[in-house]
């Protein structure tokens, strides 16, 4: 079972090509400061704007620092079947723990297509599958009942992202699903409540630049330390808003390049975020207590 504090890595660039040395160091980084699991390769880390090649290194190069330490989820999704099927293969024979697969995005599914699509990505390898679902950027919402169908049917299909930010979805996804289908939060914000509810942990994209305080809480609360978790992540809502003042990784990127981590290049279409969102970005890592 995947758990705690997950980070959904950035991809550092520098003048338009991968920064291999600033990406190992971040998930070096990451591992020492108490991060429970990596994510190369999610929608945090720009991959529509990666090439095949960009994509597969980028992996490789997170379980190359990795070793096995903590799991390494690669993000595998496409809105092509074929071309999801392709990533997540590699990503099972580079030694990736998991798979991450969005929903497809722009093409609009219907649930069985969505059925169908992660059927296919799932017994296309033995690599155990998380639904990655996010409606507000492709659009497309499954179903509860479509994601119990698909944990019940292919037994490598093991869990969700959620980044619904509805609250009673946990709920209603370990009714229909049982305790043992693992639910990861895709929101900081709501992170917190999301474990009330029965999940099991949190994909984060603030822990790209505060992991040790993202770690702790969720140490807390496994530890029985409710009010800990609370006081963290009060601490921590300002960075959580703040990180997506623009279109993400926008912000978090700026937020990393402050801190000295990489650069804050991103690839168009996303772009340097305004002045008024560096000043947002700037004072949350203030308040928190990053700068």
């Amino acid at each position: 079972m995947f758990k705690g504090s997950m980070v959904a890595l950035i991809t550092p660039f520098k003048d338009g090509a991968l920064d291999e040395k600033a990406y190992q160091d971040l998930v070096a980084w990451q591992i020492d400061q108490g991060t429970e699991g990596l994510i190369p390769m999610g929608t945090t880390g720009e991959s529509p704007t990666l090439d095949h090649a960009e994509h597969n290194r980028v992996v490789e190069l997170c379980l190359e620092v990795a070793r096995g330490r903590v799991p390494v989820i690669a993000g595998t999704g496409s809105n092509s079947t074929a071309e999801a099927v392709s990533l997540t293969q590699h990503a099972h024979k580079a030694g990736a723990d998991a798979a991450l697969v969005v929903t497809p995005y722009y093409n609009k599914p219907t649930q069985e297509g969505l059925y169908r699509h992660f059927k296919a990505v799932a017994e296309s390898c033995e690599l155990p599958v998380i639904i990655y679902n996010i409606p507000g950027r492709s659009v497309i919402d499954m179903s509860v009942e479509t994601m119990a169908r698909l944990f019940h049917d292919i037994p490598n299909i093991v869990g969700v992202k959620d980044a619904t930010a509805d609250l009673s979805r946990p709920i209603a996804t370990r009714l229909a699903c049982g305790p043992e289908f693992c639910q990861l939060s895709g929101e900081d914000a709501t992170a917190l409540p999301f474990l009330v509810g029965g999940g099991h942990g949190c994909i984060s994209v603030s822990a790209n630049v505060a992991p040790k305080l993202c770690a702790d809480m969720h140490k807390a609360w496994r530890a029985g330390d409710v009010a800990r978790a609370q006081e963290i992540q009060f601490k921590l809502m300002p960075l959580h808003q703040a990180m997506f003042c623009e279109s993400s990784p926008g912000p978090v990127k700026y937020a990393a390049e402050r801190l000295g981590l990489c650069r804050a290049e991103t690839r168009l279409p996303l772009c340097e975020i305004s002045e008024a969102s560096k000043k947002k970005v700037d004072a949350a890592l203030t308040t928190v207590g990053l700068l």
